[in-house]
């Protein structure tokens, strides 16, 4: 099975590094035409750069932001195809008790990946409508499946929401074209936070991980980009409502 992008816009949110990087990447070597997001302005432009796609500065946490983006992508490019949405993340909330998570703690986390993730489908919604046509991706997390490690509460309850989210838009857009997916990565070591998390399991903690997952090994960006670029095809144009989750069976 050949996957091709050719003629297709997409934007990919959280590109700087990482899963959201290696996504775009993936979509640029398959024949799109890629836009970036992230608020790592520098990172972002640089991965731009290395890859050929289009960098975007912005901060996605408000509807102005996300309205102002995705009509500039359709001002430039004439519509948009493809819209993955893999900015979030911890923001650095691991192994807090509950009593030290503050409400702008909680705010923040749901803003990087629950906001941005309505923000930007609501923005983008009449165009793919128009178009008769879109395909929708969310990177969620097995922690937004089921309980997984003791303090990251706002983050798996913001996943939670995200996959609650993404099926609900699947039931509406779906009459219009429109599919919506969300693919639920295990443990990647593929950016700072992440690496810092492995490094503080200790090399116990890491073989216990790595001990629990059948594939007796950690996840790689490009194994979540494989999975995205599915579901973004033409050959899952019968799926939607879907999460996918990508972890070496652990879950």
């Amino acid at each position: 099975m050949q996957i091709r992008f050719d003629d297709r816009i997409a934007l990919v949110t959280g590109a700087a590094q990482g899963i959201g990087r290696a996504i775009a990447s993936a979509l640029v070597a398959s024949g799109a035409t890629v836009h970036l997001a992230d608020i790592d302005a520098e990172g972002v432009a640089a991965t731009a750069a290395d890859i050929g796609a289009t960098p975007h500065a912005v901060d996605l946490g408000t509807p102005e932001a996300a309205g102002a983006l995705i009509a500039e992508i359709v001002a430039g490019s004439g519509t948009l195809d493809l819209l993955v949405h893999a900015a979030g993340g911890v923001r650095g909330q691991v192994g807090r008790p509950i009593e030290a998570i503050s409400e702008a703690d909680w705010r923040v986390i749901f803003a990087a990946n629950v906001d941005a993730a309505f923000f930007l489908a609501q923005a983008a919604a009449p165009v793919m409508r128009q178009a008769g046509y879109g395909r929708i991706v969310t990177i969620s997390s097995g922690a937004g499946l089921r309980p997984s490690l003791t303090g990251i509460q706002a983050y798996s309850s913001a996943k939670h929401a995200l996959v609650g989210l993404t099926k609900q838009l699947a039931w509406e857009f779906g009459p219009q074209g429109i599919t919506v997916n969300s693919v639920a990565p295990g443990f990647v070591r593929s950016n700072p936070a992440s690496e810092r998390q492995w490094q503080s399991y200790g090399p116990e903690g890491q073989k216990r991980l790595v001990e629990s997952i059948h594939t007796r090994r950690l996840g790689t960006a490009e194994d979540i980009a494989n999975a995205a670029l599915f579901f973004l095809s033409e050959q899952a144009g019968w799926i939607t409502g879907q999460v996918l989750s990508v972890d070496g069976g652990r879950s």
